[in-house]
């Protein structure tokens, strides 16, 4: 049902009705539309707009076509332009021409402006509780392997041994963050544009505050020109998947690089994992792979997004159409790749002795040497050089820093004796990095009880902010 035409003599010719037509992927917002419509009903109502049984009767049909999409028993047929055509031809199909009176006092410009924002809110919410998962099931690993040492790398070379708990850890600190951004992003979208109209509002007596509250909004847009051309909420829900989506690409790298033959550090579960079609002995780290793949894909969502918004005049342009496919693609994406990944990582079994045996290679205990220096008084730099040197004699005799003689460490510098071999094995190496962010096992065991206490309260408020949003999208 066109919901304009007045002016016009002609439709739009094929051709233009396709480009138009939006129906096909925005009527995921159809559940948003009639909960919003409801909210503008009862405003309507209550100014007296629409009589009581007129409201009565559009409530009514509301109720029906909330019942009956969800089931699937209403959809859009071919002549629809948009979800909001399609939701008004069953309207009025149901109650008659008079049922378009709900029109009144809006446009689809504020509509899917209020709809959308309902659709974000929904699924970033959805988004955080995902992610929490996979945070949790990041920290449960990492509690498994705290006292268990493996190589840190920086430039993908051996650098110093760390606890491989504290090194999975730092996936579950990132997401951390993720979380936190889209608490702050639900403080600044939950504004609502209902009653902004067209651009500058509505001259009909409507409690716009009152729809806002209703919806489970926590004010108004305060510009009615704004609150149609806005799309931030939207620009900036997108940067958080696209960042959420980088931090899984880095959980996907280094899993595929635990996985290689050359790593050979993790035993990837068979749930995910894949085969080869040509090459039987082959398993694959997909799940992995698509995190990094797929990530590309939420990036360019983003830049999609800005540079169609970069340059926008005035108020709603049409262009503004073209928000919701990349969006949606997004957010469907993601939650589909975050259970997957937690289940990767819940699943994951590592290789103790692999690890510490590769931990000591590459001379990665040599700043135990030059802090061992430090603590007798040489300046860092000297500390430096001398361990540079011993790596260097190493090199030359073949053999690792603990093998150095008393005389070889004393030809590097007259205060290096055999004590700093005391120094120079694993543990003791992950020991003395006790600070309050260090590697040492107790350390990060309080690392991981601090992140636990945080994922625990994130959960909380999150299931509750679904319930209450969901409470008011039941209404």
């Amino acid at each position: 049902m066109a919901l304009w035409g007045g002016r016009f003599s002609k439709v739009p010719g094929e051709a233009m009705f396709s480009l138009s037509r939006s129906v096909h992927f925005d009527w995921r917002l159809s559940l948003y539309d009639l909960r919003s419509s409801l909210a503008h009903l009862n405003a309507l109502e209550a100014n007296s707009i629409i009589d009581r049984s007129l409201a009565s009767r559009i409530r009514s049909a509301i109720g029906e076509l909330q019942r009956e999409v969800a089931s699937g028993k209403f959809a859009p047929i071919t002549s629809d332009e948009d979800v909001h055509s399609a939701l008004e031809r069953g309207l009025i199909e149901k109650v008659g021409p008079e049922g378009g009176a709900i029109r009144a006092g809006r446009s689809r410009n504020d509509q899917v402006a209020t709809d959308f924002r309902l659709y974000l809110i929904d699924h970033m919410i959805e988004i955080a509780l995902e992610t929490l998962k996979l945070s949790s099931a990041i920290t449960d690993l990492a509690s498994q392997y705290v006292s268990d040492v493996a190589p840190g790398f920086t430039h993908l070379q051996h650098a110093q041994p760390v606890s491989f708990g504290h090194e999975l850890a730092k996936h579950a600190q990132s997401l951390s963050r993720d979380i936190s951004r889209i608490s702050d992003w639900l403080k600044r979208s939950k504004l609502s544009p209902l009653g902004a109209g067209a651009l500058a509002g509505s001259s009909l007596p409507l409690s716009v505050e009152a729809s806002a509250t209703e919806l489970g909004f926590t004010g108004v847009i305060a510009n009615s020109i704004d609150a149609v051309s806005d799309r931030d909420f939207v620009a900036e829900a997108l940067f958080i998947i696209s960042l959420i989506g980088v931090h899984l690409s880095r959980i996907g790298e280094e899993w595929s690089l635990y996985a290689s033959i050359e790593f050979g550090w993790v035993e990837l579960d068979d749930a995910y994992a894949t085969g080869s079609s040509i090459m039987p002995q082959k398993k694959n780290p997909d799940a992995a792979e698509l995190a990094r793949g797929k990530s590309g894909r939420f990036i360019g969502s983003l830049t999609a997004l800005l540079t169609v918004i970069k340059g926008l005049p005035f108020a709603y342009n049409r262009d503004l159409q073209e928000d919701k496919e990349l969006t949606f693609d997004a957010v469907e994406n993601l939650l589909l790749l975050l259970p997957a990944i937690t289940g990767m990582v819940a699943s994951s079994k590592f290789n103790r002795e692999k690890m510490r045996a590769s931990a000591p290679l590459g001379f990665s205990l040599a700043t135990e040497i030059a802090d061992f220096l430090v603590l007798k008084g040489v300046a860092f730099p000297g500390a430096h050089e001398a361990a540079g040197k011993a790596v260097k004699r190493c090199e030359e005799l073949a053999i690792e820093l603990v093998q150095l003689s008393d005389s070889d460490l004393k030809a590097i510098s007259p205060l290096l004796t055999g004590e700093v071999r005391n120094r120079l094995n694993l543990d003791s190496a992950l020991k003395v990095r006790d600070s309050i962010n260090g590697t040492a096992p107790e350390s990060v065991k309080k690392q991981i009880a601090n992140l636990r206490v945080r994922i625990s309260a994130d959960a909380r408020a999150y299931a509750s902010e679904r319930k209450r949003f969901s409470g008011m999208m039941d209404q």
